[in-house]
């Protein structure tokens, strides 16, 4: 079960909501899940429902909610384009600001993680190098992971690509990110496109989704998770 919280950016004072789920079982760690440009919609739901299920306390946080409190969009024309006005409007430093408190919120109970998608994908990459506590980060199909592929990182990273992404040019990225961190797991997808999480999306291949998933346990767990 899941339910909203309101959490304090440390930067500016704003409060926002965010999506909570309590681990199922043992606990293993915390997970800020960083959502798509359609906000906290029925896939970051089912995405934050998932990690609670693995044995994770998830935060998701309602990253637009400083021009829309509560912003969902749907995957459409209109959604995505209102979608990049409000990126616009709230900015990286701002997003940011409320992913570290999502961290801070999880922190004293252990290792704290960072999965994002589209958007969040590459908000996890540079939450990577900017931001404190994160134990490790899983991006996927960020479309500015390539443009700061230079960044320095301060935990490990793993970034998933889809071969058929019409977005990002996944070749392009990898070889960026491999020119500044040559030993930095770089995954291609050779079945699926952008937003493969999202399972039932036209561009989701399931089978790639959970290998992606397992990949990404893996990480978590190799890094303090359930020690």
């Amino acid at each position: 079960m899941s339910d909203t919280i309101t959490l304090t950016s440390a930067v500016d004072g704003f409060a926002f909501s965010a999506l909570h789920a309590a681990p199922q079982g043992p606990r293993k760690g915390g997970v800020v899940v960083i959502q798509e440009i359609f906000g906290l919609d029925q896939y970051v739901q089912a995405d934050v429902a998932r990690w609670a299920a693995r044995g994770y306390e998830a935060i998701a946080p309602s990253l637009f909610d400083r021009v829309t409190p509560g912003y969902v969009a749907e995957h459409d024309p209109e959604g995505f384009q209102n979608g990049i006005a409000a990126v616009g409007q709230v900015g990286f430093p701002a997003m940011l600001s409320d992913i570290q408190a999502s961290i801070d919120a999880l922190k004293d109970k252990g290792p704290v993680f960072a999965v994002g998608y589209c958007m969040g994908g590459s908000l996890v990459w540079v939450a990577a190098s900017k931001l404190e506590g994160l134990a490790a980060g899983s991006s996927y199909y960020g479309s500015q992971v390539g443009a700061n592929a230079a960044l320095p990182l301060n935990c490990p990273v793993i970034v998933h690509l889809g071969a058929k992404d019409g977005h990002i040019d996944a070749e392009a990225v990898k070889a960026a990110v491999w020119t500044s961190h040559p030993d930095l797991p770089v995954y291609v997808y050779e079945n699926s496109g952008h937003g493969f999480n999202n399972d039932g999306r036209p561009d989701s291949d399931l089978s790639d989704a959970e290998l992606a998933r397992e990949r990404t346990l893996a990480l978590f767990e190799a890094n303090g998770a359930g020690a």
